[in-house]
């Protein structure tokens, strides 16, 4: 199948959680959503531009500013990413948004952005509402009668610890520590466990011993990366729920730390940095292959 000729993407990074954002409303030329493939080899780190997930910013509608499709590394679609939104905020600031608090539908609901800009107006860093965390089984979705205190083995290793929902499902894991966890081995089957239909991002955490929680992730669809903005909001929350950090959580990951807020819903504040722009010419995909 033949895509756009050109394609104007931009590649930024929230914490070493790293994406490229297509911004439609000013799309070079005209193009339909990528589908599965286009997406995976535009991710792709070796044959093609590299990221953790590519996002689609459309014109929003009903309220909205903005609307946001993510497609994960392996092109499927995932819910949402607190990480990417912010690197969406970004993109929106330098196609005109001039206000300081951005809304953006998602594909778990509508998200409210609150921008902090620098010194030329382009934004540094955003806190996102991420909306209720939830331990319900069927709203995570979980096939498990509760959500608290599951275990699982791989290899001779045996995992403890609690799922939670952040519009997309997470089994949070405690760890003696995180540095030594076998994440790149243990997460392709752990994100496989059966009793979450729609597979599960997996993460590995200990407490820092200052009130804060240190992580490492294996993400749904995309592998261990540097950092996942849903997945510190599930470990805070876990951890709170638990009794090992209050309400304000730092959570640490090997791209830099994340604020997490605990309330009625959810707050995740950190860093969102440009890397570069690029221009895609003459994508194509034929028979799969490109």
């Amino acid at each position: 199948m033949l895509y756009a000729v050109k394609i104007r993407l931009a590649k930024l990074h929230a914490t070493g959680n790293d994406f490229l954002v297509w911004s439609l409303s000013t799309s070079m030329i005209e193009s339909p959503e990528p589908e599965t493939e286009m997406a995976r080899l535009l991710c792709d780190r070796h044959t093609g531009v590299g990221a953790d997930g590519l996002i689609l910013l459309h014109p929003g509608a009903d309220g909205a500013d903005a609307t946001m499709t993510l497609y994960n590394a392996d092109g499927h679609i995932a819910e949402m990413s607190g990480n990417g939104i912010r690197c969406l905020a970004w993109v929106a600031a330098r196609d005109g948004f001039e206000g300081d608090t951005l809304v953006v539908d998602t594909g778990a609901g509508r998200r409210v952005v609150d921008l902090e800009r620098g010194a030329d107006a382009s934004v540094i860093a955003a806190t996102v509402d991420m909306g209720p965390v939830t331990f319900t089984p069927a709203e995570i979705p979980l096939d498990a009668p509760s959500a608290f205190d599951l275990t699982t083995e791989y290899h001779g290793t045996e995992y403890r610890g609690d799922a939670a929902g952040m519009g997309n499902p997470h089994l949070v894991l405690f760890v003696d520590d995180p540095a030594d966890a076998r994440v790149a081995q243990h997460g392709p089957h752990l994100e496989h466990d059966p009793r979450f239909p729609r597979r599960t991002n997996v993460e590995f955490v200990a407490p820092d011993g200052n009130g804060g929680m240190r992580m490492r992730v294996w993400e749904r669809g995309v592998g261990e990366t540097r950092s996942c903005g849903t997945g510190a909001c599930a470990v805070a929350a876990v951890a709170n729920r638990r009794g090992l950090v209050g309400e304000r959580v730092t959570v640490h990951v090997p791209g830099g730390d994340l604020v997490v807020e605990l309330g009625d819903t959810v707050r995740l504040g950190g860093p969102v940095v440009h890397v570069f722009d690029v221009v895609v010419e003459d994508f194509a995909v034929i028979g799969g292959r490109r």
